[in-house]
């Protein structure tokens, strides 16, 4: 069969792209090996969200007293708690199973790989294969968790974020090895559930990526909820072969060793590259990412890549915003190439974190004069009346001209605030501007208006 574009890969880059394509008129087929929605939709961002609200609900009942709010008994039970996450997961990809049947693309079942003259060849589950043609190609593959040779996961003791999520039983121990937002989110849930949680971090501090003071702040938020914390620290090896784990970690003292019934590996991600035809087809890749233009063609003309198998950032609104960008190419246009200065991170731990931009390291490395305000959520009188006032935001503006140049929030519920921010870089919004901007009260959001206040010297509320 012949078509207009054929994507390989349903993850948030791949099932986004598909739709756009469609809506533009292109004839679309779509090839998925697994579940419609990827990763994302089946064992990232979604599940893992709904296990975070049922480790909240559990801390809110821990602490209803603190409100004023006489509760009797309590338990976390994690079967019920998978459960109820693989079925928002379930959900959410019959949602994208039924958007792609409503924009009229074809699903095609099996695991595609690229061959010569612009075909993809797809291997059904029991075997056999079919060969589909398309004038254009998009690769959006994903990733998946990578393995370091001394932390082999066997999906029992050492595991992976998939299997993270799936526990049948509650383990009384866990070692979390990396704090990048896999390993927190997940350090998070099962400290919140009752399990003893330690982090190894190889870095100095945990969140390595964000701004030094987030990343302080979130190590005492931990800390005081009983996470245990070792940075500057690496798993040298461990012993997965008695009852419980042996984890030897190299720190600045010398060698420790801990024990615990599971140990979580969280060392990032690796693409899903292999198998899929680079090779074959002659596409060039740079050390395990597919090199792309600003419009994500490969050096092969009629072949793209998005999302996690390219380089920038491995998150979902990433690879949907490059999906729309490289469908909108193909059938035409001319879109604005996305600015990877201006992508928001965020992370589901509580504190919840949330970033864009520049981190006052980066913006001081890059030779700007810098203004900074800083709003602690102690002053919030909404972050107080909701019990949760661990955090602040931290705004980075350029001294000469007033640019926003970074953004850094840490706090209950600041995922659902850094977008006014990204809205605001995006529109070169000024700190002075920002203190005008009227915010209501009592809102979490009042912090961004007297941090850019507390930037300038005008703040009212410090």
């Amino acid at each position: 069969m012949n078509y207009d574009l054929i994507v390989i890969g349903s993850g948030p880059g791949g099932y986004v792209a598909a739709i756009r394509a469609a809506q533009l008129g292109l004839k679309t087929a779509i090839v998925e090996k697994s579940e419609l929605g990827g990763v994302c939709l089946n064992w990232g961002c979604i599940p893992t969200k709904a296990l975070l609200k049922s480790a909240q609900v559990f801390e809110y009942l821990n602490h209803a007293a603190d409100y004023g709010i006489k509760v009797t008994g309590g338990e976390a039970d994690l079967t019920a708690i998978v459960t109820r996450s693989r079925g928002v997961a379930d959900a959410m990809s019959k949602g994208v199973q039924f958007l792609l049947k409503k924009n009229k693309i074809d699903v095609i079942q099996g695991f595609g790989k690229i061959k010569a003259a612009k075909k993809v060849e797809v291997k059904a589950a029991d075997g056999t294969t079919a060969i589909y043609e398309a004038t254009s190609i998009i690769l959006a593959v994903g990733a998946r968790s990578r393995e370091l040779p001394n932390l082999k996961q066997d999906g029992k003791k050492i595991i992976g974020y998939r299997e993270a999520m799936v526990l049948d039983k509650k383990p009384n121990s866990m070692v979390v090895v990396g704090s990048g937002a896999i390993g927190v989110e997940f350090a998070y849930f099962y400290k919140a559930i009752g399990v003893d949680v330690t982090i190894v971090e190889f870095l100095p501090n945990v969140v390595p990526l964000e701004d030094e003071e987030v990343s302080k702040q979130l190590a005492r938020s931990f800390k005081k909820a009983g996470i245990k914390i070792m940075t500057d620290s690496s798993v040298e090896s461990v012993d997965a072969s008695g009852k419980v784990c042996k984890v030897k970690v190299k720190t600045k003292k010398g060698i420790e060793e801990l024990e615990a019934d599971i140990v979580l590996s969280a060392l990032g991600i690796a693409s899903n590259l292999e198998g899929i035809g680079l090779e074959d087809v002659g596409i060039a890749t740079d050390k395990g990412k597919i090199l792309v233009n600003k419009y994500y063609q490969t050096n092969i003309p009629g072949i793209y890549a998005i999302g996690d198998c390219v380089p920038g950032q491995a998150l979902a609104h990433v690879a949907s915003a490059e999906g729309i960008i490289c469908v909108e190419k193909i059938a035409g246009h001319n879109p604005e190439p996305l600015d990877y200065n201006n992508i928001p991170g965020c992370t589901y731990c509580q504190p919840e974190i949330a970033s864009v931009g520049y981190t006052e390291k980066a913006a001081t490395e890059a030779g700007y004069e810098l203004k900074i305000g800083k709003f602690p959520f102690t002053a919030s009188g909404k972050a107080k009346a909701g019990g949760n006032a661990d955090g602040f935001v931290k705004l980075i503006f350029d001294a000469k001209y007033g640019e926003l140049l970074g953004a850094h929030l840490i706090g209950s519920n600041v995922t659902e605030m850094i977008a006014e921010l990204v809205h605001a870089r995006k529109l070169e919004t000024t700190g002075h501007e920002l203190i005008k901007t009227v915010h209501p009260h009592p809102t979490m959001s009042e912090a961004i208006m007297e941090a850019a206040a507390a930037a300038y010297g005008e703040v009212i509320h410090l």
